[in-house]
């Protein structure tokens, strides 16, 4: 009885290698061509001519000034009223409202409470709020910035920017475990970034050989049993 039922176990299990080998046999092999580039290069970012930075220049306006010179500027609305978001040439980050051209000071730790209560879904259910410096943000935020994370009950990570009261990210837990897998996915547990790496293109290569030699052997059987019949 246990042999019949055996037997039947491999049959199905060639057949179901016939029909799932050509797509894991497709996977591997356009796998192995996404990573064998960095994705950089793909963009094309290697062939821009890097430009030298210059501030940007606002005749007559009152949000530009000679001590923070711009390098790039934003507008949205923030409680009714239109605020400019300026990052200046070292990267720091000013609000300005736009009428006045008055700097607005940046949020405080119930401000950020305020943000993520009236724009996130259960963001009135607050664990902690702590601040981070930029060279000292968690790693599942990874820009540099001021910041203010935001813990809910639910385990949701909420970061507020301190200087552009802008909501910048958001990490639930399960964004935190998809991360955690797509390191795995592409072996790069420490960045989570890299997508072209010699460990990587060397076990996409040796996955492709593997798949390469069972779609073969799947054939030498079928020949083999058709002989023996």
């Amino acid at each position: 009885m246990a042999k019949p039922l055996m037997q039947r176990f491999a049959k199905w299990h060639i057949w179901l290698g016939w029909l799932v080998g050509f797509p894991i046999l497709m996977w591997l092999v356009t796998g192995l061509f996404m990573v064998s580039r960095p994705i950089e290069e793909v963009r094309g970012n290697h062939l821009r001519i890097e430009q030298p930075e210059q501030p940007l220049v606002l005749p007559g306006s009152t949000l530009a000034s000679a001590e923070f010179p711009i390098r790039e500027m934003r507008a949205v609305m923030q409680e009714g009223r239109a605020v400019a978001i300026l990052t200046g040439m070292d990267g720091s980050i000013r609000r300005v409202d736009m009428l006045s051209g008055a700097q607005l000071p940046a949020l405080t730790a119930s401000d950020a409470r305020t943000l993520v209560a009236a724009q996130i879904t259960g963001g009135d259910e607050v664990r902690s709020v702590t601040a981070f410096e930029p060279a000292e943000v968690p790693f599942d935020f990874r820009r540099e910035m001021p910041v203010w994370q935001v813990v809910l009950e639910d385990g949701t990570h909420v970061y507020v920017g301190r200087d552009s009261g802008q909501i910048e990210a958001v990490r639930t837990r399960w964004w935190r475990a998809f991360d955690f897998m797509w390191g795995l996915h592409i072996m790069d547990l420490q960045t989570r970034e890299d997508t072209s790496h010699p460990v990587l293109i060397l076990f996409a290569l040796l996955g492709v050989i593997g798949a390469l030699l069972g779609c073969v052997l799947m054939f030498r059987r079928r020949k083999a049993r058709i002989t023996a019949q």
